[in-house]
């Protein structure tokens, strides 16, 4: 098995390395933190150098790129920061849903407008007594005339209050039957009138920006139901691995970060006359946190692979979803011992990446969800 990049590939990395190492300085990405305000000069990046169009076929004016060119860009981009990565990829994961499950007339709508930068995309589906429970969903839509009229609460939505943000919103439509079989997908402008969204103060992952969002006699036009009626949960499922494997890639280059500050600092800091990486207690923990990324990372390659080669990668992608996110976790507060008092201070990035890191084994499937869809592959019937 080769996992090398291709030589396009290696260029790509060296493209996105470079122009994120010009526009994201560290006083950067910390006023963002502190501010809690939305990266819109890396989006716009994003959207100059052709990121955002990477992984689109080119008859609807992408780059014709694959998984693989997504991880690449997963990767650099969560170097500077895992918000980096997910404003990027909460718009390319929704367009692409648009791309596999829209009508005709909504990919030539939505496509151009999405791939210049004029639209952003963000997914909501998560309620207060709906994360990990699909099932539990309140939020409803239904028909009235030409339009569809949605009610109801959403929480944990990612991105919804970017400016000219489109919500891709999952709703029950048929609320009889099982929400595999009654729930649907629209697209809704996050300036509706009836759309109240409320900014919430988060640990972690403040840039993007985390929101509760209201609906209240919401009412949207019948073409920006996507995928047909009752047909959400096909949305859901026809984008998992890309959505997991692109987001694994993300936590492999974050914990890289942490790893990098770590050995920077422990080559830096002197105690008692020499610089404390010559300590073994400390060379063995940064031994260990970059052993662990490394492998979290091949982990990772692997199951880019079999996916982009059109294997069904499932297993190795929740596998790969499950050790990136709590490699990341574990770096992250292994690098705030390294760093001792400094990891704490705010002025140092650790700290953030100690805060970032703790969502990462809960968003996009948490960590408990993982094994037990691993000990389901492997015949368990867990309970």
């Amino acid at each position: 098995m080769d996992f090398e990049f291709s030589e396009e590939q290696n260029i790509l990395r060296e493209s996105v390395r470079r122009r994120m190492d010009d526009l994201v300085t560290a006083e950067y990405v910390r006023r963002l933190d502190r501010e809690q305000a939305y990266p819109y000069e890396v989006y716009d990046a994003c959207v100059e150098m052709g990121l955002l169009q990477m992984p689109f076929p080119e008859e609807v004016g992408g780059l014709g790129g694959n998984v693989l060119d997504m991880v690449v860009i997963s990767e650099e981009l969560s170097r500077k920061s895992f918000d980096f990565f997910t404003a990027y990829g909460g718009s390319v994961f929704c367009g692409l849903n648009v791309l596999r499950n829209g009508s005709p007339e909504q990919r030539a709508y939505w496509m151009p407008r999405l791939l210049s930068g004029e639209v952003k995309f963000s997914v909501s589906m998560s309620e207060p007594d709906a994360g990990s429970d699909v099932g539990a969903m309140r939020t409803t839509a239904r028909r009235d005339g030409d339009h569809w009229v949605i009610n109801g609460q959403k929480v944990w939505a990612t991105g919804a209050g970017a400016k000219n943000n489109v919500i891709n919103v999952y709703a029950k439509t048929d609320t009889t039957v099982h929400y595999r079989k009654g729930m649907s997908l629209f697209l809704v402008d996050n300036d509706t009138p009836g759309v109240k969204l409320r900014k919430l103060d988060m640990l972690g992952r403040r840039c993007v920006g985390t929101y509760e969002i209201f609906f209240d006699n919401v009412r949207v036009p019948a073409d920006r139901l996507v995928g047909g009626e009752n047909n959400g949960w096909h949305c859901v499922l026809s984008g998992l691995q890309v959505e997991r494997i692109a987001s694994t890639a993300g936590y492999a280059g974050a914990a890289q970060a942490a790893v990098d500050l770590a050995v920077e600092y422990a080559r830096e800091r002197k105690q008692f006359g020499r610089p404390i990486g010559t300590n073994q207690a400390i060379a063995h923990m940064l031994a260990d946190m970059q052993t662990e990324v490394e492998a979290a990372r091949w982990m990772m390659l692997r199951a880019a692979w079999m996916l982009a080669s059109g294997r069904d990668a499932l297993r190795e992608i929740s596998m790969a979803k499950l050790f990136g996110s709590e490699t990341y976790v574990k770096v992250a507060n292994m690098g705030m011992q390294v760093l001792g008092a400094y990891g704490y201070n705010m002025e140092f990035d650790m700290q953030r990446h100690f805060r970032d890191a703790r969502s990462v084994t809960i968003g996009a499937g948490t960590s408990q969800m993982q094994r037990n869809l691993i000990a389901g592959l492997m015949g368990l019937k867990v309970q």
